[in-house]
């Protein structure tokens, strides 16, 4: 279930032997943007006909400064039902400082509650020095690196109008004691219908790694707007047995006009 609610969160990480594209070679938009403050993004997770859980994504200005900067506050939140907490009662919280202007991550925290397992982890990300300084030491972090929550909103912003369908974008990330890649496949555009509504879509591939989880043919897929705003509309994920499905339910305080046909 950790593994899972990990990639939940990560909307991510099969290897492809195709071109791929370096996260240098993108250029994030961030004069449009693609999110504001006040925005707020709900989902409910499936695995099978049970309602599983659910996950929130928030926008929020940041109530306290790091290093002299005010940074913009992104808060991530999920856990299982009440119909599920028999299973594995689980509750995640992560929040991610960034810096404004370049949406690099300047302080990442976690707190994990899952069953009678507890872990809370913090990261300060120090993008001059190249390092990463956490609860478990210090990394050395020569290119780009993100928490998992500003990795997100980051490539809500790329400009990907040049990607091509087979493509890898490539990108890295913190989480708990190390540094890990992420490769994310550019599969082109289909229409999703949700609660939500109906919308255009382009959808991903990223990378899973086979193990407890995963099969070593399973695939993960990924639908986001067609549209200013990228908002991720749906996330299917195959596992040992099953699959699971994470839907938008209800979104709040959108930037840009959202492409539904509703």
């Amino acid at each position: 279930m950790k593994r899972i609610s990990i990639y939940v969160f990560l909307f991510s990480t099969f290897f492809f032997r195709i071109p791929s594209t370096a996260l240098a070679q993108l250029q994030p938009d961030f004069k449009l943007g693609a999110f504001q403050i006040g925005e707020k993004l709900e989902y409910t997770a499936h695995y099978g006909f049970i309602h599983a859980a659910e996950v929130t994504f928030e926008v929020q200005e940041s109530k306290k400064d790091i290093n002299g900067k005010k940074p913009l506050h992104f808060v991530a939140k999920g856990g299982t039902t009440p119909s599920f907490d028999w299973f594995l009662k689980v509750r995640h919280r992560y929040d991610s400082y960034v810096d404004q202007t370049l949406l690099l991550p300047m302080q990442f925290t976690e707190s994990v509650r899952e069953g009678k397992y507890k872990r809370d982890s913090y990261a300060n990300f120090d993008q001059k020095g190249n390092r990463i300084v956490a609860t478990k030491g210090t990394f050395t972090s020569p290119d780009v690196t993100f928490d998992i929550i500003s990795m997100y909103y980051f490539a809500r912003c790329l400009d990907i109008k040049n990607v091509k369908i087979g493509e890898v974008i490539k990108m890295k990330y913190f989480l708990d004691d190390g540094i890990y890649p992420l490769e994310i496949e550019y599969l082109g555009k289909e229409t999703i219908s949700t609660d939500a509504g109906k919308f255009e879509c382009i959808k991903f591939s990223p990378a899973l790694q086979p193990g407890r989880v995963f099969r070593k043919d399973s695939r993960m897929y990924m639908w986001i707007t067609n549209d200013t705003n990228r908002v991720p509309v749906k996330v299917e994920v195959e596992i040992l047995i099953g699959s699971l499905v994470l839907e938008l339910d209800k979104f709040q305080g959108l930037k840009n006009p959202i492409t539904s046909y509703r």
